[in-house]
């Protein structure tokens, strides 16, 4: 079994990704494959999406598979992921599916509040300490977990999402320190407002940042194995002072 201590290896040359029609993890996944990554499993709902995905990798030279996952069904992540595993070995895994969430809507809407919390943080624990433990049943690889700034300061504008990935960031952390030694390495990403189909149209606020930047941020935090990788990297000092700020002025600040 490797120790987390040595030296990293090179970029993956297998990688599985839950959540594979997120354009971050594509855009990582591209990044990967001009580098070193041979193998793609793209985990998500059956879609037509999914399927063109794969492709787009197919013709990047890259084998590109795709798997039926839901991260509602935590029944099912045992089998889902230990198949994948059963094939070959997995150098990393990449955890890039979630709910953005309407705030508005989602306060009136409790049932669709409980489904972003279910997909976003239960979910992640799920399937996050299956792969875990197959990663460390093979004594190497990494996790990467796209988290998000808004985990380290929730916001009265959108509590509701930043409230299960503040969830999923603590997991993440304490799944971290409990593989700390194995030879597994979990990274977790915070980026900031991304721009992306998803976000066309909304406010870009300061330091709004794109898929490819946060791709290359991620290529960067597993050379050097880091824990916390933040994109861009001036949101680590801004988030850091909003978490410091005294509750009645946090409300009032225009975030």
């Amino acid at each position: 079994m490797k120790d987390a201590t040595a030296p990293p290896t090179a970029l993956p040359r297998s990688l599985l990704v839950l959540g594979g029609t997120s354009e971050i993890a594509l855009a990582t996944v591209r990044r990967l494959i001009a580098r070193r990554t041979r193998t793609v499993w793209l985990a998500g709902r059956p879609s037509p999406a999914l399927e063109q995905a794969a492709e787009s990798l197919r013709a990047l030279g890259a084998d590109a598979r795709t798997v039926a996952f839901d991260a509602l069904d935590a029944e099912s992540h045992e089998t889902v992921l230990g198949k994948v595993f059963a094939e070959g070995t997995v150098d990393m895994v990449l955890f890039a599916f979630g709910i953005p969430g309407d705030q508005a809507h989602d306060e009136r809407d409790p049932v669709r509040a409980v489904r972003i919390a279910r997909t976003n943080y239960t979910g992640a624990v799920s399937a996050g300490l299956v792969a875990g433990r197959a990663l460390q049943a093979q004594g190497h690889g990494s996790l990467v977990v796209l988290s998000s700034a808004a985990a380290e300061r929730v916001r009265r504008a959108d509590f509701i999402h930043g409230s299960s990935k503040a969830g999923l960031d603590a997991f993440a952390q304490g799944l971290g320190d409990a593989l700390y030694g194995t030879g597994v390495h979990v990274m977790v990403v915070r980026p900031g407002f991304v721009r992306t189909r998803r976000t066309a149209g909304r406010h870009r606020p300061p330091l709004a940042t794109t898929p490819e930047a946060v791709a290359t941020a991620i290529e960067l935090g597993l050379r050097r194995r880091s824990e916390t990788v933040w994109v861009p990297g001036a949101l680590r000092l801004l988030m850091a002072a909003l978490r410091h700020t005294p509750r009645p002025l946090f409300r009032r600040l225009p975030v």
